[in-house]
């Protein structure tokens, strides 16, 4: 998460881990777009850096609604999806682990 993170002037940004987080996800990004989102990611990367909207920004909650008030989310889809994947996981992490907890208590 910390890697797509707005806080204090994209400090964390990591280009290597959001990339390796498409190559986790081959469904999500086929061939083409994984190519495509290495370059996208610096374009990305200094066109909000330099953005003063995109300064101060708590947390990737806040970035996500920006990119889609500003109309970004248009401009960099693959960078946007990668931000949509990134909030939806801890989500869906916990749905997982608590569908196992369930059925280990049934069993028991």
């Amino acid at each position: 998460m910390a890697a797509l993170s707005p806080c204090d002037s994209f400090s964390s940004f990591d280009k290597s881990k959001l990339l390796k987080l498409s190559e986790i996800y081959k469904n999500d990004f086929d061939d083409s777009e994984k190519v495509h989102l290495n370059g996208i990611l610096d374009i990305y990367y200094h066109s909000l850096f330099n953005d003063e909207i995109f300064f101060n920004l708590k947390g990737i909650a806040d970035l996500s609604r920006l990119l889609v008030e500003t109309g970004k989310h248009l401009s960099f889809p693959l960078v946007y999806r990668l931000l949509k994947l990134i909030l939806v996981l801890p989500v869906a992490t916990v749905t997982v682990e608590r569908c196992f907890f369930c059925n280990e208590v049934v069993e028991d």
